[in-house]
Formats: structure tokens, C-alpha cells, sequence
């Protein structure tokens, strides 16, 4: 098995810090925001769920509750791993290696589909949609969870992080692509300040994080973020 699949956009916070990434999984979104808005538009019960970009497994518990099947897939071989140790005695989960690129699945296999937080940026996301359209059923549905830069302390953050980001045209690619947009109002919400500096030390280069933990106080960060959507 390669180390890492062929294709995969690098994820530095948790390809090199599973272990702090879990503090970030555990303080996002704690009402559980996302999955409400997600459940409106198609819920999973008794469905195939696919979690492209799943990491450690963090949700796939969460998934297997509900859902009939849930499969993870994950570019790096070791939080493929992780996930599989994870998920080991959910006889309804799945956990294979591969790139959104070249999902490793048969076609039109699957219900809902969750990208959360997975380097889907837009434009250059051409293959991995072009996937998305040869492993969702007819009906089916797919979630791309990624930050509304336009908004919020973290939205504020992320910009003057990546300057070249540009949210009008992410905007335009989903909206040309039929993906239709729901806003939403997370927090991170941390038990412990160290939490929140460590968390903020794998998403942002060191002269950022530095900068923003000085100036920010609290255990809290709003995080706008948009839920992208689409039926097939």
C-alpha cells in the first residue's frame, strides 16, 4: 500500500498532527449544525454513506448509528489505519485508501456522500467531481463542508492566512458545477486554552498563529462555513 494515494492535495494539520486534529474534530461544530442542515436536505438512514476525506474515522461512528453501510476513504495509508482501528467491530463500515480522484468503489454505489473540510478549494476539483458522478446512485446526494471566508473570526483568520483564496470564485465553480449553498454559524469551542492554541498552531503558518493567539481571547472562535450541495 502507498503511503499516499496518487493524486491527493496535501493536508498538513492532519497528515502531521492526527493526534491535535482530533482536539479540532471534537471543539467543531459541538450543536451539531452541519449534520442538522444535512439531514433536511437527505438523510442517511438505512443508506450508503461515502465520507471522502475521512481521515481518522472521527464521524464514522457517528455515520454507522444510522446509516445500512458506511465506507471511509482516505488518501494517507496511515489514517487509513487509524480509521480502521477505530471502526473495528462497526460491522457496517468500511475503510479503503484512495484519492477523491480515483475513488475505489464500483459504480453507482452510494446515497449520500460527505466531503468535510477535504482541499475540495473548487477549480481543480474537476476529477474528483467527475468521480462523484460514477459512484452516487440516481437520487443520491453529496456535501462538500468547506469555511466561508467572507465572515467570522475564522473567516478573518483563513484570509489573511491565504490571500489568494478567493471566495467569488469558489463561489462561481460550485454554482456553475449545480451545487447549490447553505450558510452556517458554527464555533470551535475548546475545554482548554491550550486545546485552542494547539489547534491553531496546525492550521496556521507559525508568524499567523502567533499573531492571532495574542489577540484572541477566550476558548471560543465563530466559524462561518458553507455547506455546498447537490442532488444526482
Amino acid at each position: 500500500m502507498a503511503r499516499i494515494s496518487v493524486g491527493a492535495v496535501p493536508s498538513p494539520n492532519i497528515w502531521r498532527h492526527p493526534t491535535r486534529y482530533e482536539v479540532e474534530n471534537a471543539a467543531a461544530d459541538p450543536e451539531q449544525r452541519i449534520e442538522q442542515a444535512m439531514r433536511r436536505i437527505a438523510a442517511w438512514d438505512g443508506a450508503t454513506l461515502l465520507d471522502l476525506g475521512c481521515g481518522t474515522g472521527y464521524h464514522l461512528p457517528r455515520w454507522a448509528a444510522q446509516a445500512g453501510e458506511v465506507v471511509g476513504v482516505e488518501p494517507h495509508a496511515g489514517l487509513t489505519r487509524l480509521a480502521r482501528r477505530r471502526c473495528r467491530g462497526l460491522q457496517n463500515v468500511r475503510v479503503l485508501q484512495g484519492a477523491a480522484q480515483d475513488i475505489p468503489l464500483p459504480d453507482a454505489v452510494v446515497d449520500v456522500v460527505q466531503i468535510r473540510w477535504a482541499y475540495f478549494f473548487g477549480p481543480g476539483c474537476e476529477p474528483g467531481l467527475k468521480e462523484l458522478d460514477r459512484v452516487i446512485r440516481r437520487g443520491g446526494a453529496a456535501f462538500v463542508i468547506d469555511n466561508d471566508a467572507t465572515r467570522s473570526t475564522f473567516g478573518q483568520w483563513f484570509r489573511a492566512a491565504r490571500p489568494e483564496y478567493e471566495p467569488s470564485v469558489v463561489e462561481r465553480f460550485w454554482s456553475g458545477h449545480g451545487w447549490r449553498r447553505e450558510p452556517l454559524d458554527i464555533w470551535w469551542r475548546f475545554s482548554s486554552r491550550r486545546d485552542l492554541e494547539d489547534v491553531v498552531r496546525i492550521e496556521f503558518e507559525p508568524q499567523h498563529a502567533e499573531r492571532l493567539l495574542v489577540d484572541h481571547r477566550g476558548l471560543e472562535v465563530d466559524y462561518a462555513v458553507n455547506l455546498w450541495w447537490r442532488r444526482y
